[in-house]
């Protein structure tokens, strides 16, 4: 449903108990035949499942916690910096989630 006259995406907007089509650049159109017109979309019937646990993407490695001294943490890289410099690790503590980074 794009418009014949500047190739925007066309509208819909309810006059007078009748679709249209409008579009920004002015043209409008009641010719259904350029497009299928919906007056609302069905709700999805299909059930979620529900996710009672959180749980971490990231490996885990033997590092302190500065903030609570747990020995464990996840980690990360990311590039951070220009693309000759190394890349920066992030931990994050798994038991009070401090985010910390390391630039070694």
């Amino acid at each position: 449903m794009f418009c014949p006259k500047c190739g925007s995406l066309l509208r819909i907007k309810k006059e007078q108990d009748q679709n249209i089509l409008v579009c920004s650049c002015g043209f409008t159109s009641t010719d259904t035949s350029l497009g299928r017109i919906q007056e609302k979309m069905k709700p999805r019937t299909a059930a979620l499942d529900v996710i009672e646990k959180v749980t971490e993407p990231f490996p885990l490695a033997n590092q302190e916690c500065p903030r609570c001294k747990h020995p464990r943490a996840f980690f990360w890289t990311q590039q951070t910096r220009a693309g000759d410099e190394p890349e920066t690790k992030f931990f994050r503590c798994e038991k009070c989630k401090h985010t910390w980074r390391d630039y070694s």
